[in-house]
């Protein structure tokens, strides 16, 4: 199934393109900066962390790759400067949350609530659930309940959370 998401998008104040090859750095900075707390309590040096990020980005790219391989890979842009990345698959039974990532500096902002609601608004579009896996400690748990998310059952390392669509109308 073709995805109906664009390739590129304006939301406010951000922007939406597709992830290049050339955006690998910021990638792998973005990574290490949502890690930075949980890594900073390790104790670890500078260069076992960054040994440690390098392999978990490349690890969780190849899982991405081959779990959702049809998935978009947007890279979050402001003012022309990267701040993120949102991974969406839009398969053929529900939009799937497949990771997103702010800078530090930049959550707490409304940012994340700006590209979720325009997910929300996307998959309500298309009669669709709307999906994603967290952490059970992390805070947006509360912004995905804010927005109708419903916690599923389960006893894994993330909660899965799932947003039905809000009904349309169909227009005359």
């Amino acid at each position: 199934m073709p995805s109906e998401l664009p390739a590129a998008l304006q939301l406010g104040r951000l922007q939406l393109r597709q992830s290049l090859a050339s955006d690998a750095d910021f990638l792998r900075a973005l990574y290490r900066d949502v890690r930075k707390d949980e890594l900073a309590a390790t104790g670890w040096p500078p260069e076992a962390i960054d040994a440690f990020c390098q392999s978990q980005f490349d690890f969780q790219r190849q899982h991405y790759g081959s779990y959702y391989p049809d998935a978009l890979h947007y890279l979050v842009e402001q003012d022309g400067q990267p701040i993120g990345r949102l991974i969406v698959e839009d398969g053929p039974d529900e939009l799937r949350v497949v990771d997103i990532s702010l800078l530090a500096a930049q959550r707490g902002q409304g940012l994340g609530s700006v590209l979720l609601r325009w997910l929300c608004d996307c998959a309500d579009a298309q009669r669709q659930p709307l999906a994603l896996s967290v952490e059970p400690h992390n805070r947006a748990r509360h912004l995905y309940l804010r927005l109708g998310f419903v916690q599923l059952p389960g006893d894994g390392l993330y909660v899965t959370m799932r947003r039905a669509p809000t009904k349309t109308e169909p227009a005359e």
